[in-house]
């Protein structure tokens, strides 16, 4: 009977003990679910030039384990030299310059100085199209340089509502610039950010944390404008970046391609090309190419493969601004950075996209 008695115990504890597993994994799997607790991943395959990958959160706890920690990847030549930034992602749906990000992650190689780049600066914005055009897909599809298909994702403008539930009717920023209230979940409103502020602004503190941290010498923002837009094909340059500016602009028209300069407005509050550039040590810039997708009345626009606008030409575009206003900085003075195997514009025009976008092997 002591026995049996035992043993009806010991398969009510079994039972027990699996019921409360049961409830825990349901738990956890209704809080990831519902709170969205977790960072988006993305088919990112670095290349030998990555020396090391660290997280945005790295630079601020609190991201941790929130929908707004993103990889960091670091390319670093060992040799002393200047920092310089790349942000992409700000705005889920300016995919040239998140493309762009990665392009450099899986090719470029640095021999002199530093280059980190955030390919998903607000991860955030991945997983939500409401704000978006609804006529385009949600994922576009690239071939690799060995024929492996790689998907990415088209996401939204600003941070899911999930994750921020209750916009404002006016985002009064801590400055005292205002905003509409769907703004606060703009991260290219909410800079340099704020440390216990709502996950944007906090997303925002971060990225400032990291150009302070790392001393970055130099910062870019890649973004997109629609077709029509005047800021479609155009470099906006802070105050004291303007000469650089200026110098990476004729560089370029030299070699065919005509980019614009806009300089930073003192009330364009919230903005990284002019917080970053009063907060931080870097020069900050934000490039701008021609995306179909932010085309108004455009119906069903091809983000990848459009004739006037091709992801490729995009793409190549931004990299060459980058190139080209490093290098222009660097001859004004910043320490050195030397960045190899980042294709150019005329790159991507002779070898199409596909050829810098690794497959199943790192290059």
């Amino acid at each position: 009977m002591l026995y049996q008695r035992r043993a009806h115990m010991g398969v009510r504890m079994m039972m027990l003990k699996k019921r409360s597993l049961f409830l825990v994994l349901i738990l956890s799997f209704v809080y990831v679910t519902v709170t969205g607790q977790t960072p988006a991943f993305h088919d990112i395959r670095p290349g030998y030039g990555v020396t090391s990958m660290h997280w945005l959160s790295d630079y601020h706890p609190s991201l941790r384990h929130t929908p707004g920690d993103t990889r960091v990847y670091v390319l670093d030549s060992g040799y002393k030299g200047g920092t310089a930034v790349v942000m992409g992602g700000t705005h889920g749906n300016e995919i040239a310059g998140v493309i762009a990000a990665t392009v450099l992650v899986e090719n470029a190689r640095v021999t002199t100085g530093r280059l980190i780049v955030i390919p998903h600066a607000n991860n955030a914005n991945v997983d939500y199209k409401a704000t978006s055009r609804t006529d385009i897909p949600e994922t576009f599809t690239l071939t690799a340089s060995d024929g492996t298909e790689r998907t990415f994702r088209y996401g939204s403008r600003r941070t899911n509502p999930a994750y921020e539930p209750d916009d404002p009717d006016v985002y009064v920023r801590p400055d005292g610039a205002e905003h509409e209230g769907m703004e606060i979940r703009n991260l290219n409103r909410v800079h340099p950010g704020v440390a216990d502020g709502t996950l944007t602004e906090q997303i925002g503190y971060a990225i400032s944390q990291l150009l302070i941290q790392e001393g970055a010498h130099i910062a870019f923002d890649l973004h997109e404008a629609g077709e029509t837009s005047r800021l479609a094909n155009t470099l906006v340059a802070h105050n004291d970046a303007l000469d650089v500016g200026a110098a990476a602009i004729i560089d370029l028209s030299m070699e065919g391609i005509q980019i614009n300069l806009e300089p930073s407005r003192k009330q364009f509050r919230g903005l990284s090309h002019r917080e970053w550039g009063d907060h931080t040590p870097a020069l900050a810039f934000l490039t701008e190419t021609a995306n179909p997708g932010q085309t108004p009345n455009a119906d069903n626009p091809d983000v990848v493969h459009n004739e006037e606008n091709p992801l490729y030409d995009r793409v190549g575009r931004q990299l060459s601004m980058v190139l080209h206003v490093i290098q222009a900085a660097v001859d004004a003075g910043i320490p050195d950075i030397t960045i190899e195997n980042a294709p150019t514009y005329h790159d991507m025009l002779n070898n199409g996209l596909e050829a810098w976008l690794n497959g199943n092997k790192a290059k």
